[in-house]
């Protein structure tokens, strides 16, 4: 080759390589600018509540109590997170709380005063500012703030005043106030409950209730926590792992002599071992959420449809593996057995299985984990387990709390389940 064909040569190389090193991020970048158009993130961005987020991520890690007055009867009602099971009997209110024929005043501290109207309405006082006043015209709901600042929310129907201490607002047919408190009330005990606001020291003294032993009593209170309902969620939570075992342990079942007829050196005959493989690849190709549906509408919801989703997804995943891993056993363990005489059953239990339990326990342990996190979502599908309860408390948007506490308890679970099925590996394979 000439000195000038090497020269073009290295002309095109350098050209090629400076058309790679401008040209691929200009693609990317390209490509971006398609999904920041495509996905419409400008409007996704004007479509955000930054409200409703604070709201939710307040949620989370306090509880609130509602003081709701009906505008049309007068009657007040002051109820932790505005439930039925968490309603003050009259007279028992919080101290902030005063309830009066001519009104109700609440005091939010630091000199946040919330005085409702009998007939409906409220006035909001607070310190260095005029006071707020909203009340019922007719149909519609009017005020004394002409310039609204971004933390008061006025329309013809419906007025609300969000500020670090509360939140109120008047409807036609309600006025209702928000007060948010760090923790998570009646976790332990409702306010039916003798043992609600005992301490620890008192549930190990004299009996609370006279009828029963502090301990048992306040065990059965808690556990039947009409709010919280620690039974209920203690049962999903075995409904979820029972999903991910019975589902998980049912494939591997399955797909371990199923996985002999994949293998090359085990099912000589290649039509049965092509039609094992696209048998397996027909099972895992379909994700386990598309088996949850389908299998839902033929048998209903319950755990059992959730974990049968997990067998035979697992199934295609576990045959797969396994076939692999029986193809790469050492043939002369097997010779040897077969030299002595041993039936097929004897070589295989002897010379096959022993060569691939490291893999076959791995994966099964690991797929376990794994399931049972998908498990979760499973059960919002088929109708069990804590994904079901997670599911609930999402929807309603009222107890994010709630929401928090199931999250927890997911992760807790899943951390519980790498730890076992860690164990189980170093004592199964390593036998330490």
């Amino acid at each position: 080759m000439t000195d000038a064909a090497l020269y073009a040569e290295a002309d095109r190389l350098f050209a090629r390589k400076k058309l790679l090193a401008f040209g691929l991020p200009a693609v990317v970048l390209i490509y971006l600018a398609y999904i920041f158009f495509a996905f419409d993130i400008p409007g996704l961005a004007e479509r955000a509540r930054l409200d409703n987020a604070r709201t939710l991520l307040s949620d989370i890690w306090s509880y609130k109590t509602r003081v709701a007055q009906d505008n049309r009867t007068g009657t007040v009602e002051v109820a932790i997170e505005g439930e039925r099971k968490g309603e003050y009997a009259p007279g028992t209110e919080p101290d902030w709380v005063r309830i009066a024929g001519t009104g109700t005043r609440i005091d939010l501290g630091d000199g946040h005063i919330v005085s409702f109207a009998p007939t409906g309405g409220f006035t909001y006082a607070m310190p260095g500012r005029d006071p707020i006043v909203a009340r019922l015209d007719g149909r519609s709901v009017v005020s004394n703030v002409t310039d609204a600042p971004d933390w008061i929310s006025a329309s013809r129907t419906r007025f609300q005043v969000e500020t670090s201490h509360g939140r109120v607002s008047l409807t036609r047919n309600r006025t209702e106030l928000f007060r948010y408190f760090p923790g998570w009330e009646l976790f332990f005990f409702t306010l039916d409950s003798p043992y609600h606001g005992a301490s620890v020291s008192q549930l190990f003294g004299d009996r609370i209730d006279p009828a029963r032993a502090n301990l048992s009593g306040a065990w059965h209170d808690f556990w039947n926590n009409a709010m919280w309902r620690h039974s209920d969620v203690a049962w999903a939570l075995f409904e979820t792992v029972l999903m991910a075992f019975l589902g998980t342990f049912g494939a591997a079942f399955i797909a371990l002599p199923l996985a002999f007829l994949a293998a090359k050196n085990f099912t000589p005959l290649g039509a049965l071992r092509f039609g094992a493989r696209r048998c397996f690849d027909f099972l895992r190709g379909i994700d386990g959420l598309i088996w949850t549906i389908v299998l839902s509408r033929a048998f209903g919801p319950g755990p059992m449809t959730g974990a049968l989703a997990i067998l035979l997804t697992d199934t295609g995943s576990f045959g797969k593996l396994f076939s692999e891993a029986l193809e790469n056993v050492d043939g002369k363990q097997i010779e040897g057995l077969t030299s002595t005489g041993a039936r097929p059953v004897q070589r295989y239990r002897f010379g096959v299985i022993p060569q691939i339990i490291p893999v076959l326990v791995s994966q099964v342990l690991y797929y376990l984990e794994s399931n049972t996190r998908s498990a979760t979502i499973i059960g919002a599908i088929t109708g069990g387990g804590i994904g079901l309860l997670l599911t609930q408390a999402m929807i309603t948007q009222k107890d994010w709390e709630e929401v928090s506490y199931y999250i927890i308890l997911i992760v807790l679970m899943v951390m519980a389940m790498d730890s076992l099925s860690g164990w189980l590996r170093r004592k199964l394979i390593r036998g330490v």
